[in-house]
C-alpha cells in the first residue's frame, strides 16, 4: 500500500460538540485536524446543543443528496486540510463524571431518534474507509455509528469507570457490537487494563493527541487497510471471461450423503436442471462422496446420447473444525476429516488446490467462527457467504455482507438446501468458468439473485424427510424419487 494513500474517515463522539471543556471532544478535534493536515478526508459526527448547527447539517445533507453526486460530496468538502463537522442531531445534556484532568464530561440520558436516523443515513450513503468511534457505550451517537457502520471500525476508550462498566446492562448485547471492532485503542494504560478486564481483547495504547498520536493512529489505519483484499483480481482471467455466457450457480447444498439430508444425488441433479442452474457446489457435512458421485453422474449424463443440458458440479465439503465453526472447501479431490483446527482445515483445502469459502459466518444459531477467529485467517479466505436463506435472523446475513464489503472479500451465496424444494432459492448469476481460478474471478463481478421462499416450509420438509419418517418408508420414498428423476432425465434426452 502506498504510503501516501488517503483515507476517508469518520470520527464519532458521544458528546455535544459545543462542550469545549470536554477532554474527549478536544482529543477528537486534535486528531481530526492532524489527520486532515496529512491529506485524509475526515468527518466528525457529533450530537449538538445548537439547533442552528443541526439545521445547517441537514441542509448540507439534502443538498448533497439532490446534487447528483450523492453524499460523497460531503467527503469532497472534507478534503481541503480541515475536518468537516456534521451535527447529527440536537441533544440535551445531563451532568456526567469528571475526567482525570478535571474537565467535566457530559452525556445524554437517551439517544434521540433523529440522531440515530441521521447517523444511519450518513453511514449508509457514504463510502468510508474507517468509522472511528469514541467511548461506544449505549446509548450514544458512537454506539449508533458502530451499529450502522459499513466500514472498518476502530474504537478509542478514554476513561471508562469500573462502576460504569459493571453497571452496563445487556452485556452480551454490548459484546456483540464490540465484536464488530477491527481495532481497539486505549488512551491510557489504565483504560486498557480496565477494558481488558471486562471486555477481553487486544488494546493498543495511544496516549495524547499530538502529532505522535496522529502518526500512531495513521499507522493503525494503514495496518487495517493492508488486510483488505485486492478488488480487481487477475486481469488476464478477467479478459478471458469477457463474452462468456451468464449462468446461475448455487454454492451450498447437501445430498443424502450428509447425516441431516435425504436428497438423493439423482434428485439433486434433476432439480438443479429444472430450476435452470448451470453449476452447483455440493457441500455435504464432513463428507465428499456425495459431491464426487454428483460430479460423475453429471458428466455421464452430459456425455450420453442426446445428452441433457450440461450441469457443472463443484466438488465441495462443509467441514466442522475442532472449535472454530464450519468452513467449506470448494474444488476438492479428497475428504477432509472433521475436528482439525480452522487453520489446519484451511491448509488442507489449500493443499488440494481448493478455495476457502466461509458459510453463514455470523449466524449465531450455527457453529461459526467468531469475528476474531475470522480475522486471524482473513488472508486465506477466498469468499464469504453473504446470503443464506436458512439463516433465521436477517441481521446475521447483513453482518456477513458488511464484513465482506469492508475487507473487500468476494461475496458468495447459496441455498444451503437440505431438501430439493429449496434448491436455487438464492443463486449467483456469473460468467461461465472452468476451474477454481476462473470461478473466483467470475465471482468478483457476480450478481446475487434471491427468490422468495418459506424457511418454515423447507425446514418442515427437512424434518419430515429425515426424522419424522421411518427408515423403511424413507428407503421406499428414495427409490420412487430416484426413478422419477432418472425418468425425467431420459425424457429430456428424447
Amino acid at each position: 500500500m502506498a504510503r501516501g494513500e488517503r483515507f476517508s474517515i469518520a470520527h464519532v463522539t458521544p458528546y455535544a460538540w459545543e462542550a469545549q471543556e470536554n477532554a474527549l471532544n478536544a482529543h477528537v478535534r486534535e486528531l481530526a485536524a492532524g489527520l486532515s493536515r496529512r491529506g485524509h478526508r475526515v468527518l466528525v459526527l457529533a450530537p449538538s446543543r445548537s439547533r442552528e448547527r443541526v439545521g445547517a447539517t441537514r441542509r448540507a445533507v439534502r443538498a448533497a443528496r439532490v446534487s447528483g453526486g450523492g453524499l460523497g460530496g460531503l467527503l469532497q468538502s472534507a478534503g481541503e486540510g480541515e475536518p468537516l463537522v456534521l451535527a447529527v442531531g440536537e441533544v440535551l445534556d445531563v451532568g456526567g463524571a469528571a475526567s482525570r484532568n478535571g474537565a467535566a464530561r457530559r452525556r445524554t440520558r437517551a439517544l434521540p431518534i433523529d440522531v440515530a436516523r441521521t447517523i444511519e443515513e450518513l453511514l449508509s450513503g457514504l463510502t468510508l474507509d474507517f468509522v472511528h468511534v469514541h467511548e461506544p457505550f449505549a446509548p450514544s451517537a458512537a454506539n449508533a455509528a458502530l451499529r450502522h457502520s459499513r466500514a472498518l471500525n476502530v474504537a478509542s476508550f478514554h476513561e471508562p469507570s469500573e462502576r460504569m462498566l459493571l453497571a452496563l446492562m445487556a452485556r452480551r448485547f454490548v459484546e456483540t457490537f464490540f465484536g464488530r471492532l477491527d481495532a481497539r485503542i486505549a488512551t491510557s494504560e489504565r483504560a486498557a487494563e480496565l477494558m481488558n478486564r471486562h471486555f477481553p481483547s487486544s488494546y493498543r495504547v495511544l496516549e495524547g493527541a499530538g502529532e505522535r498520536a496522529v502518526e500512531g493512529l495513521e499507522g493503525v489505519y494503514r495496518e487495517l487497510a493492508a488486510r483488505r483484499h485486492e478488488r480487481r483480481g487477475d486481469p488476464a482471467l478477467e479478459r478471458a471471461l469477457t463474452g462468456r455466457e451468464l449462468i446461475d450457480v448455487d454454492l451450498h447444498m447437501h445430498t443424502d450423503h450428509s447425516y441431516d439430508c435425504e436428497t438423493p444425488v439423482e434428485v439433486l441433479l434433476a432439480s438443479a436442471r429444472e430450476r435452470g442452474l448451470g453449476a452447483i457446489a455440493v457441500t455435504d457435512h464432513n463428507e465428499i462422496s456425495g459431491a464426487l458421485a454428483a460430479a460423475e453422474l453429471a458428466a455421464e449424463q452430459a456425455a450420453g446420447r442426446d445428452a441433457v443440458a450440461p450441469l457443472k458440479v463443484i466438488v465441495g465439503e462443509e467441514v466442522k473444525t475442532a472449535s472454530q465453526g464450519e468452513v467449506i472447501g470448494l474444488f476438492l479431490s479428497e475428504k477432509i476429516p472433521r475436528g482439525l483446527s480452522l487453520a489446519e482445515t484451511i491448509a488442507e483445502i489449500r493443499r488440494q488446490g481448493g478455495l476457502v469459502y466461509v458459510p453463514h459466518p455470523f449466524d449465531r444459531l450455527h457453529s461459526v467462527p467468531d469475528y476474531e477467529h475470522l480475522l486471524g485467517v482473513l488472508d486465506e479466505v477466498d469468499a464469504i457467504e453473504v446470503f443464506n436463506p436458512r439463516v433465521a435472523i436477517a441481521s446475521f446475513n447483513e453482518e456477513a455482507r458488511r464484513f465482506a464489503e469492508k475487507y473487500r472479500v468476494i461475496a458468495g451465496a447459496g441455498s444451503d438446501s437440505h431438501v430439493a424444494q429449496g434448491l436455487g432459492s438464492v443463486r449467483i448469476r456469473m460468467r461461465d468458468f472452468e476451474g477454481p481460478g476462473e470461478f473466483l474471478q467470475s465471482l468478483r463481478d457476480a450478481e446475487i439473485v434471491t427468490r422468495p421462499t418459506s424457511l418454515i416450509y423447507v425446514q418442515a420438509l427437512k424434518f419430515l424427510q429425515t426424522r419424522a419418517t421411518p427408515a423403511a418408508a424413507r428407503r421406499a420414498s428414495r427409490a420412487r424419487r430416484v426413478k422419477r428423476a432418472l425418468g425425467g432425465s431420459r425424457r429430456a434426452r428424447k
